[in-house]
């Protein structure tokens, strides 16, 4: 049955893939009217999430990001069909990086380097710069429960020679390229709830005390790796520019979870600057610390 669905549903997403982008967009607007008018697809949890993190704007306010919200989030998701076809030159002029040379600066030291993102703009798109680094490039990414789109989302998001690793093998990987001295760039999100099983501390997050990733320090400073945060901004539709901030060169000179309180105010940082590119529809504040 999972083959099936693959087989069905391959050749749909090819031929959105090889749309012109003027029909692309058009076709984003569609199953954004599907998706919010008709399904209501998760439309209870972003109302919940932006009047908890955002209650010092008026309901008119919230419901005007809410509805740019669902309209990014179906841009965003095609998007990531149309990195099945779109060529590299395309991809150049439409997801630009304004100061790659911060990151390539810890390769010339030597050092090994986390790169935190968030689930904010296009972070799916922030796979195309393994080309212009000089690490070896990994993404730290969930399993897809089919195998044949699990292929497929490795396809797609390795198509710029990006090693996409499981969650599960993201310790081992780091340790065995540590010891045969390989320089690599890890790329993690880590800015949803964690598992319950997996809560070591809470924070404030948009005003708001909740468990919080931590993975992404401790690794940082079990293998001495500098941590970088990438903000992606959206300057247009379809069009995204990312910069690099550097959070800890040295790891282990700071305090336990300074470093995850650092990246945490980076990302309210985006989301307040223009908060419908947010990823509104995850739980984030469900296990939130009263």
């Amino acid at each position: 049955m999972q083959f099936l669905v693959y087989i069905l549903a391959y050749p749909l997403l090819w031929l959105i893939s090889i749309l012109p982008f003027r029909l692309f967009y058009w076709l984003s607007d569609c199953v954004c009217f599907i998706i919010y008018h008709i399904i209501g697809y998760r439309r209870k949890v972003v109302r919940e999430n932006l009047a908890l993190t955002l209650p010092h704007l008026s309901k008119t306010e919230q419901k005007q990001i809410e509805k740019k919200f669902y309209h990014h989030m179906c841009d965003m998701f095609l998007e990531t069909i149309k990195t099945m076809s779109i060529s590299p030159e395309e991809m150049e002029k439409r997801f630009r990086v304004t100061n790659i040379e911060l990151v390539n600066e810890y390769a010339k030291k030597g050092k090994s380097v986390i790169l935190v993102a968030s689930h904010y703009a296009s972070y799916e798109w922030l796979l195309t710069i393994n080309p212009k680094i000089d690490f070896k490039g990994i993404a730290v990414y969930k399993k897809v429960a089919n195998p044949y789109f699990d292929k497929l989302v490795r396809r797609i998001r390795s198509k710029y020679d990006t090693e996409l690793v499981e969650t599960r093998k993201a310790i081992p990987t780091m340790a065995q390229n540590q010891r045969n001295g390989i320089l690599s760039m890890y790329g993690l999100a880590s800015d949803q709830s964690p598992k319950l099983d997996r809560i070591f501390h809470s924070m404030k997050f948009m005003g708001i005390e909740v468990p919080v990733h931590t993975g992404a320090e401790m690794l940082a400073k079990k293998y001495d790796l500098s941590v970088i945060f990438v903000k992606v901004k959206k300057v247009a539709r379809g069009y995204y520019e990312a910069t690099f901030v550097s959070i800890a060169d040295n790891p282990n000179d700071y305090e336990n979870f300074d470093i995850t309180e650092k990246y945490l105010r980076e990302v309210e940082k985006q989301i307040y600057e223009a908060p419908e590119y947010y990823l509104w529809t995850h739980k984030r504040w469900k296990h939130r610390v009263e």
